[in-house]
């Protein structure tokens, strides 16, 4: 069984339950492989970026296995304002759908999924950019998520978390993440120093364990752009994160990585 998000934001949890931990959410367009299904719930694994989690069983629309193929295949589209407003061309109705959200098979201003179109005409976004002006991209994209406050689990504008933060605005430029900061950790090329580190490579931070448990978006002049508290921008050097407000550090660097 096969499923596409069709509402705005839908919230996937740990277990099968609504008093259960939300760990990430689905965004519009974004589809999926049910791997079991149970009482009201569905377990699925996000085709974007692997993940698995919990969904409620009338929160997706279901769609056939040579759909899903089809989306796999196909050129992705994303939603490129902050907000922006969707038709359903069925009931004629209007829904809100947040950056990132996926336009699947999106031609004309129009996003087709099985007998299901919708009508779509803000700023968009394709998959595949342009390498050269990637590093540029990718501070613009962060910026506009500014004081976004933060949110486990969450992906949006409205509310994000720091592995969340970075792979929306990764997706933006074109470039697969995957979703927590100990998986993102593992992708890309291990920079030595923080003198190699370029604005947007990531610089990833631990606990007192040792475990990776924070990721931010590396800036110019010794500065990082993160989700703590906020998205906030904050100072960075060999050390971790130095808080602006509090004058001290508040993260402990771990690693730097460059993943283009």
């Amino acid at each position: 069984m096969y499923g596409i998000c069709n509402l705005s934001i839908v919230p996937c949890r740990k277990e099968p339950s609504d008093k259960s931990e939300m760990v990430t959410q689905l965004l519009f367009g974004e589809h999926f492989h049910v791997l079991e299904t149970q009482e009201k719930w569905c377990r699925i694994k996000i085709t974007y970026d692997n993940y698995e989690c919990w969904i409620d069983k009338k929160q997706f629309l279901p769609i056939e296995q040579h759909t899903f193929e089809l989306l796999n295949s196909t050129e992705n589209y994303y939603s490129n304002d902050l907000v922006q407003i969707i038709t359903d061309n069925k009931t004629s109705t209007l829904f809100p759908i947040v950056i990132a959200s996926t336009l699947p098979n999106f031609y004309n201003n129009e996003c087709i999924v099985e007998n299901q179109s919708y009508s779509y005409e803000g700023a968009n976004v394709s998959s595949h950019l342009e390498e050269s002006s990637w590093r540029m991209g990718v501070l613009e994209t962060a910026l506009m998520y500014l004081n976004t406050p933060y949110l486990w689990g969450g992906k949006t504008p409205f509310g994000i978390d720091c592995s969340g933060f970075t792979q929306m605005v990764y997706k933006l430029n074109g470039i697969k993440l995957y979703r927590d900061a100990y998986q993102q950790a593992e992708q890309g090329e291990t920079l030595s120093f923080v003198e190699e580190a370029e604005p947007g490579d990531l610089a990833f931070f631990d606990n007192a364990e040792g475990k990776i448990v924070h990721v931010g978006i590396v800036m110019d002049d010794n500065k990082i752009i993160h989700a703590s508290g906020k998205v906030r921008i904050d100072g960075f050097d060999h050390q971790g994160v130095f808080n602006n407000d509090k004058k001290e550090y508040s993260h402990r660097l771990r690693l730097l990585k460059r993943i283009v």
